[in-house]
């Protein structure tokens, strides 16, 4: 009895061994992959893991300027070949192009003029397309007839490095006045519309949606558009970083033809898209249809020949002297080869 227990549990031991030593084998791919034993028992090698794709993420005040990126972001949910968008909200300029500086995000849609300010303090910056042609207004109350009405009156702008100062100074220009004439505040675009409202300031120019909201309430009128004063003035940018362009050459060119098409269903200026610039921006519906009959998306390259008329300003102003050359700073060559 005794040595018939022992022979059966001699015998349930030795199979055991055999047991595991068998499915080691089988189930271990590292025997597989040296000797070539795993490729035919499951009849193929397995597929070595796809890369990841680059996340590119892209600064943005909630303007409408911005649209091209909000839609943008919408057509990369579909999924994009080489690199998925981030876009990163922020409420104030100088908060985003700290981020930029720095190297926190890789690129922004941004006033341009800080861009080239940038540029010029030695932060390697490209400017690949512009974010909008036109669409900047200088409203008024509605009391205000003319541009000398405006003379010793307190006048917002968003910031000095801003086509929105230009613009202000080629208004005083035209009607024989100096910048010295008004007083010019700096206020954030959100308080714009209020601080006209209660008399705080007797004008303002800044970035869509803002004209629009004090229009449309009928607390401001439009005394200027833009090309009145400034036919294709340049304004916004997509701006993106050096490193980004030199160490993902395929990826900065998809989002550069992405960005194109983005602002060629911007220019639809239709139901859809405007669904999409809700979702970025806290507009509603008359405001936002106001906003974008003054902008226009559908040619985004930055011209040499405009660049060149904003560093002149720039420098009559007092603003640089010696803002960054067109080659130095406008990196065309995704546009000229955008599909």
């Amino acid at each position: 009895m005794t040595r018939r227990m022992g022979r059966t549990a001699l015998a349930v031991l030795i199979a055991l061994v055999l047991t595991v030593a068998t499915g080691c084998k089988s189930a271990g791919s590292g025997f597989g992959a040296q000797d070539g034993e795993g490729a035919q028992s499951s009849g193929s090698a397995a597929p070595a893991p796809s890369s990841p794709k680059r996340t590119i993420q892209i600064g943005y005040l909630p303007i409408t300027h911005a649209a091209p990126l909000y839609i943008e972001e919408e057509l990369g949910k579909q999924g994009f070949g080489r690199f998925e968008l981030k876009l990163v909200k922020f409420g104030s300029w100088p908060d985003l192009m700290d981020a930029l500086n720095t190297g926190k995000i890789d690129g922004a849609s941004v006033l341009i003029e800080l861009a080239m300010k940038a540029k010029e303090q030695g932060i390697d910056l490209k400017a690949v397309a512009l974010g909008h042609k036109d669409g900047n207004v200088i409203v008024t109350a509605p009391a205000v007839k003319s541009t000398a009405d405006l003379r010793g009156k307190h006048f917002a702008i968003p910031h000095k490095f801003s086509t929105h100062n230009i613009l202000l100074y080629q208004m005083l220009k035209k009607a024989g006045m100096t910048y010295g004439d008004v007083q010019v505040v700096e206020l954030p675009p959100a308080e714009m519309p209020a601080a006209l409202a209660e008399g705080r300031i007797a004008g303002y120019v800044v970035a869509e949606p803002f004209g629009a909201r004090s229009v449309a309430i009928n607390k401001g009128k439009v005394l200027f558009q833009s090309q009145e004063l400034w036919a294709d003035s340049v304004d916004c940018a997509l701006v993106l970083r050096g490193d980004l362009i030199r160490q993902d050459p395929g990826a900065t060119q998809e989002l550069v033809d992405q960005y194109l098409e983005a602002g060629r269903q911007a220019e639809k200026k239709d139901e859809a898209n405007k669904a999409i610039l809700k979702k970025y921006m806290n507009v509603d519906d008359k405001v936002l249809e106001l906003s974008l009959q003054w902008i226009k998306y559908d040619d985004l390259k930055l011209e040499q020949g405009d660049y060149e008329v904003l560093r002149q300003y720039m420098i009559e102003m007092g603003l640089s002297p010696n803002p960054p050359a067109f080659g130095d700073f406008v990196d065309n060559s995704f546009i000229d080869k955008a599909k």
